[in-house]
């Protein structure tokens, strides 16, 4: 498996892909954000694992611009903020999870084989009724209209509707679309869903998102 990993911090960097070569993994290394826009445009990696601070152009910026150029490869953060807003931030630009430095390697490898393993069964396209998913080009048509969505609604709705007909905890949906590390006391999650409702329900006969009280969501035509 490749990885790539954008980071300036010279000792991290050799630490990191050092740890990551003796994984079995490939690592190429970015030091500023520009270079790592290039390389992760131009090469096939299974996972990206990118700084937050960085020289050139900062990580969050980084992060937007591979998702506008339709990379849809996993991308890790590395933080030195543990706040709820600059998670949130990082999650809204399109990165899969964050991880708080200083953090331990283990961790980081867990995070790494969490996020391919989802990444490996991603389909090439969901249908729901007249509700269309296109993981590859992250676009979502629903009655012939698209449908626009933020990095981390369109990771939300494609959860939901992978597991049609099936009930989701709060724990699960955290878990799947924010990280292994969801602070569950939180309310992200229904927020997000009302974000959804609005965009693929609020204006359509057929609601596709229903709520189950006390247990969490199901994705299913009533």
């Amino acid at each position: 498996m490749k990885i790539l990993l954008i980071e300036d911090e010279k000792d991290l960097t050799k630490t990191l892909k050092k740890g990551l070569k003796e994984a079995g993994f490939n690592v190429d290394v970015a030091y500023d954000g520009e270079s790592g826009v290039s390389l992760a445009t131009s090469g096939n990696y299974d996972c990206i694992i990118l700084d937050f601070k960085l020289p050139k152009m900062n990580g969050l910026d980084v992060c937007r611009e591979i998702r506008r150029n339709k990379i849809t490869t996993p991308i890790l953060m590395l933080t030195v903020v543990d706040s709820v807003d600059m998670k949130v931030k990082c999650l809204d630009a399109g990165a899969d999870d964050y991880l708080t430095k200083p953090f331990s390697f283990s961790e980081l490898l867990a995070r790494i084989r969490a996020l391919t393993r989802r990444a490996k069964s991603v389909p090439t396209q969901i249908q729901v009724a007249d509700l269309t998913i296109n993981p590859l080009s992250r676009t979502v048509i629903r009655g012939g209209r698209k449908i626009y969505l933020s990095p981390k609604e369109f990771d939300l709705l494609y959860y939901l509707a992978s597991n049609q007909g099936k009930v989701l905890t709060r724990t699960e949906i955290g878990e799947n679309v924010w990280g292994i590390n969801f602070d569950t006391g939180t309310n992200y999650i229904d927020v997000y869903i009302n974000y959804l409702r609005r965009k693929i329900d609020k204006d359509f006969s057929k609601k596709l998102i229903h709520t189950v009280r006390g247990v969490g969501y199901v994705f299913k035509v009533e």
